[in-house]
């Protein structure tokens, strides 16, 4: 039985953008908010950096009961725009549903626009600008995060770089916070 005000995401990206971490602190920072019942938990394909990977939260008003992967998610969060040519990241979208999308573009030059809230923001820019960098490739999932909030009203800018300066300390907190700012002023979302 699943709650009516149950929200499942799906998290798109590739080893070591952070998609994983993304998802961890996406829940951490919607249980900040009072939400009760929170889930994250990642799926591996080949375990290395680059390859697809998929992270899921589940974020709801109630205890959640459920323990499967998420087939039929609310929200599509792709944290590098090329892994739409390898995978179906559309796959069990919910009518209506929304889809944030790391990239330059803008949200009505994706042709399924006219069918679910498309939201864009540069986050590799946004990760460049603020030197949020392993080994030299730009992390994404915290700017990622900082748009998230534009998109689902149960989690809060506020609760999420809470939950960073939680888990990061000094300049790499700093950066990060800053990052989600940017992120969440940036973002363009068309529905």
């Amino acid at each position: 039985m699943t709650s009516r005000n149950l929200v499942e995401i799906v998290f798109h990206g590739r080893g070591g953008q952070g998609a994983v971490t993304a998802a961890n602190l996406l829940v951490a920072a919607a249980l900040n908010d009072g939400n009760k019942g929170v889930q994250a938990f990642p799926f591996f394909g080949a375990e290395r950096r680059g390859a697809p990977v998929r992270a899921f939260a589940r974020i709801s008003e109630e205890e959640i009961h459920l323990r499967s992967e998420i087939y039929e998610p609310d929200i599509v969060i792709v944290l590098d725009e090329s892994i739409m040519d390898i995978v179906d990241v559309l796959k069990g979208l919910k009518k209506n549903g929304k889809i944030l999308i790391n990239t330059r573009k803008n949200p009505k030059e994706f042709d399924f626009s006219n069918k679910f809230d498309v939201a864009t923001v540069d986050a590799t820019g946004i990760a460049l600008k603020h030197d949020i960098l392993v080994g030299g490739i730009p992390v994404v999932n915290t700017p990622i995060l900082g748009s998230i909030p534009k998109l689902l009203d149960r989690v809060t800018l506020k609760s999420i770089q809470k939950t960073i300066k939680e888990k990061w300390k000094g300049d790499l907190s700093q950066k990060n916070v800053k990052a989600t700012q940017d992120a969440f002023d940036q973002v363009e979302v068309k529905s």
